[in-house]
């Protein structure tokens, strides 16, 4: 999954279009990663550079990043040296995994200074070094000290060094002498591994794509036939044409319940039916997919991890209190014998008296049953035993309607936490975290101290709005209360209202205007409700739809509780093509 070397020279050439371009904005959303926004005469233009262990990349975003509210001391630096910088160049060498990109800037003095950022990516050793003119070391984004790596500290006032090069073979000058004089020196390397020992800046999954092409078997490279090197040299020497044509295929592969694999600058055929393929037209707009999906869902957890721990142990106290409730009305299920006992005690008042441990009587009530044996309490009188057991029928049934209209309210209080986990997952923002946190206090689960000051003064986002193929507006509530108010207060009788079956999901309303809506509009909502609930990653799933005016909140029900009538169902697959294609801009 790391950004190989080739894949990386695609970067470069792509981002040559901010060439000449002027630096408008730097901002530094966490502490391994920069945004920097340019001014170009094609329009703007945002890099994003990240050097964590697990996401090192460069390229173009278009994706929408939260920043933080102060910004850190590499950000100010970056600010001072930078501020209406030029890029006046891109650099790499070979298919090493090193950017360099050369800026014209002003200095405090005013005279224009050459100010170079080297951007490596090299996993968790991965880094962002300022240079001077002179190639000495201003910062770094991640300071490496002689406790770190006393083969290569990298610290402010030091002269810059490369990381030591392997000697490998270009893909792109590759020769079938030097191919396979290569492949003999690793001849007891498996095939995929000698690739990557041979080539510079290939992939492991791209290296397996290149031995899949020369055997259906995991073979030492050593044991290829001339028939396969033949075809393994015509498969490296398309891919390098394909490149250098701008017509290769960028490929992301995601498992079938839809988590994010890998990627590659060539279409990839080795997993079969185990993963499924989406193709772009460029490596930018591929790794801005990839990674801004799962960095969304780190960095989302990683912000709201204590409001994932508050839910699950939400839901562990309410599952556990409602699982006692349910003992208890099972243990009140015999209370009719209760007034059983009671009503026998009476009639036979003078036939046991005070001090008897038991009573034994007729039992009246079921004809040719044996004599009822009744425990009775020594220190009271007969009549005193008769009404004890009443006293006790009359509670174990007040009891059962309690703990009946407890258990449903636990029961509700369930599905509640479940929505509000739900909407924690498809959290895009650290706006969206902060309506669910006042949500849940308005709603009594969490307390004000645990509000941060920027969720007590969050501004209310809108629904997300869609257009259908057939020009109809689709809106999708983030949350419970917006879900609450889209339905309730922002739509009219005739819109449509969809939610995905039992399971829970955002609200969806498609306005309708007072006309018909087309079949396939309906389809189209149908599957952004099901894309946007907890069965996303499922194959078939059932969405109710119906009319705005036959759904009603029920008072005192919590946000996002409705019930409705007249619906029907359709069994739809979320289709997440569809969503970006119909996402209102």
């Amino acid at each position: 999954m790391a950004l190989d070397g080739v894949f990386l020279g695609i970067v470069k050439d792509e981002i040559s279009i901010l060439l000449d371009g002027r630096v408008d904005k730097i901002h530094q959303p966490s502490r391994e990663e920069l945004l920097i926004t340019f001014r170009t005469r094609e329009g703007g233009y945002k890099l994003l550079v990240n050097t964590s262990a697990g996401g090192a990349r460069v390229h173009i975003t278009r994706a929408q990043i939260d920043n933080p509210r102060v910004p850190p001391m590499f950000c100010m630096l970056m600010r001072k040296l930078l501020s209406s910088g030029k890029l006046v160049s891109i650099r790499q060498d070979g298919q090493e995994r090193i950017l360099m990109l050369d800026f014209d800037s002003s200095n405090e003095m005013g005279d224009i200074v050459r100010i170079t950022l080297v951007i490596e990516i090299m996993g968790r050793h991965s880094n962002l070094i300022i240079l001077d003119g002179e190639g000495k070391i201003i910062d770094a984004i991640k300071r490496v000290g002689q406790d770190m790596s006393s083969v290569r500290p990298v610290l402010p006032g030091m002269i810059y060094e490369a990381p030591p090069k392997e000697k490998r073979l270009s893909l792109f000058t590759l020769t079938r002498a030097e191919l396979k004089s290569a492949l003999e020196q690793n001849a007891h390397s498996e095939l995929s591994k000698a690739i990557l020992k041979s080539i510079e800046g290939l992939s492991p999954v791209f290296a397996r794509e290149c031995a899949l092409q020369c055997s259906n078997d995991t073979i030492p490279a050593g044991e290829l036939s001339d028939e396969g090197f033949e075809r393994l040299f015509l498969f490296l020497s398309r891919a390098a044409a394909l490149i250098e044509s701008h017509t290769n295929k960028f490929t992301v592969l995601k498992s079938t319940d839809g988590l994010l694999k890998d990627f590659c600058f060539a279409d990839i055929n080795q997993y079969g039916a185990l993963m499924e393929k989406k193709q772009f037209p460029s490596a930018c707009e591929t790794l801005d997919y990839f990674f801004t999906e799962r960095d969304i869902t780190a960095r989302m957890k990683q912000r709201a991890s204590d409001l994932y721990k508050f839910l699950q142990n939400t839901k562990e106290r309410i599952t556990r209190r409602t699982a006692n409730q349910r003992q208890e009305l099972l243990e009140c299920a015999d209370r009719d014998k209760l007034k059983v006992c009671g009503d026998l005690l009476m009639a036979n008042l003078y036939n046991f008296k005070k001090g008897d441990s038991f009573a034994e009587v007729d039992n009246y009530y079921e004809e040719g049953s044996p004599r009822l044996k009744i425990k009775l309490d020594v220190r009271l009188t007969p009549s005193q035993n008769a009404q004890r057991y009443y006293n006790e029928y009359r509670k174990a049934d007040t009891a059962e309607k309690k703990l009946t209209a407890l258990i449903e309210q636990g029961e509700q209080e369930l599905k509640y936490i479940d929505s509000v986990f739900d909407n924690l997952t498809r959290a895009q923002s650290e706006t969206d975290i902060d309506e669910l946190r006042i949500e849940l206090h308005e709603q009594g689960y969490l307390k004000s101290a645990r509000l941060s000051k920027g969720a007590k003064n969050v501004k209310t986002q809108p629904p997300m709005r869609f257009v259908s193929s057939d020009g109809f507006e689709i809106r999708v509530g983030r949350n419970n209360k917006q879900n609450d108010k889209l339905t309730c207060k922002d739509s009219e009788k005739l819109d449509m209202w969809l939610h995905v079956k039992d399971i829970t999901g955002s609200h969806v309303i498609v306005s309708a205007h007072g006309g018909e809506l087309p079949d396939n509009t309906i389809m189209e909502a149908a599957k952004i409700a099901a894309y946007y609930s907890s069965a996303r990653s499922s194959a078939q799933v059932p969405v109710d739809y119906t009319l705005v005016k036959f759904v009603k909140k029920p008072s005192g029900a919590k946000p996002g509780m409705v019930i409705f009538t007249n619906n029907r169902t359709l069994y739809v697959k979320p289709d997440e093509e569809l969503i970006e294609r119909l996402k209102k801009k």
